[in-house]
């Protein structure tokens, strides 16, 4: 087998905390790319486990050079990113969870999506679910989050600020996307997820891809910080019964910060549709001020509806109104 080429532009982050029981699996998936990054910056939490020397370990006989940051003071997985990526010197930026696997062509791929459409801001793929022994769990992650045609259809068509708006669905364990998003986006505000935010920035900036190829392996395990639960009826129905006001609330506060944002952004955000952002705050306020008593709430939901922000801003869009009646103070 030929010697796999080497793309300077590609920085990956990869963030550690307490990781040792999949890390060495990880790194040798990254160092078996067929297109080399140039670096890899790992920037670890505070783990108390063999984290650290698997790392040491990896960096040795590493082909690609590995820069090693320990944080001093525990961050949380959104700053850990943020401060992983701020170490990255490459024009595009990978980012890495400790504890999945990546297919050999993942970084050529996604390389290839941004070398074919030089506008585009960032690249995600759908990913295989496995377990926590890598047996395939028989699904996908596009699967699991339900991306139905209308909404693939309305991020090809360059809206995917609005599909992004009414609910995330970019997992950062699957994203390629331009140091210039994370210098537009930093610092990360506190209510957003990493991912998620440098979802909504890039689709703010310019046109994002999905590619329906599994470039990962996700692996779902006890210890997983942000995992994924398959969208079984009974799991729908559970969430339709959950309490559901403060959720509510954040949203809001999240999206008003979009809006701040927009308002002091350095640079243009053309595909930002702000007036959106706006209703969708105000939408999301609705919804947290209901009535506690269900029979209070009837008339002011049934008067909403008709006016299509459930489908346009809430993340199960109809299925929503049944929520926001059924759900318990």
């Amino acid at each position: 087998m030929p010697a796999a080429s080497v793309d300077a532009r590609v920085s990956v982050a990869l963030c550690t905390y307490n990781g040792g029981e999949f890390l060495a699996e990880q790194l040798e998936s990254v160092a078996r790319q067929t297109v080399l990054p140039g670096e890899i910056v790992i920037s670890d939490d505070g783990s108390t486990d063999g984290t650290s020397a698997i790392v040491e370990r990896f960096a040795e006989a590493s082909p690609i050079p590995v820069r090693f940051l320990r944080n001093p003071t525990a961050l949380g997985v959104t700053r850990n990113f943020e401060s992983a990526i701020r170490a990255t010197v490459g024009e595009l930026v990978v980012l890495s969870d400790q504890d999945d696997v990546w297919r050999p062509d993942r970084v050529e791929r996604a390389l290839a999506a941004f070398d074919a459409r030089p506008e585009l801001q960032l690249v995600c793929s759908d990913a295989r679910l496995v377990g926590a022994d890598g047996t395939p769990l028989g699904t996908t992650l596009f699967a699991s989050l339900s991306i139905g045609p209308s909404e693939r259809d309305r991020i090809r068509a360059g809206d995917a600020f609005g599909v992004l708006l009414r609910r995330n669905l970019v997992t950062g364990a699957t994203a390629m996307f331009r140091r210039a998003v994370f210098d537009a986006a930093a610092p990360f505000p506190a209510p957003w997820v990493h991912d998620e935010w440098l979802a909504i920035v890039a689709a703010a900036r310019g046109p994002i891809e999905f590619l329906d190829e599994p470039l990962v392996d996700y692996r779902q395990h006890g210890a997983n910080q942000i995992g994924i639960v398959e969208p079984t009826l009974a799991y729908k129905i559970s969430r339709l019964m959950q309490p559901g006001r403060q959720r509510n609330r954040d949203i809001a506060d999240r999206v008003a910060g979009l809006a701040s944002w927009l308002d002091d952004a350095r640079e243009p955000a053309p595909l930002a549709d702000r007036s959106a952002v706006v209703a969708k705050a105000a939408f999301e306020r609705f919804r947290a001020d209901l009535a506690p008593a269900r029979w209070r709430r009837i008339l002011p939901v049934v008067l909403r509806a008709p006016r299509g922000e459930y489908q346009r801003y809430a993340s199960q869009g109809a299925l929503d109104i049944v929520r926001d009646l059924l759900q318990p103070a």
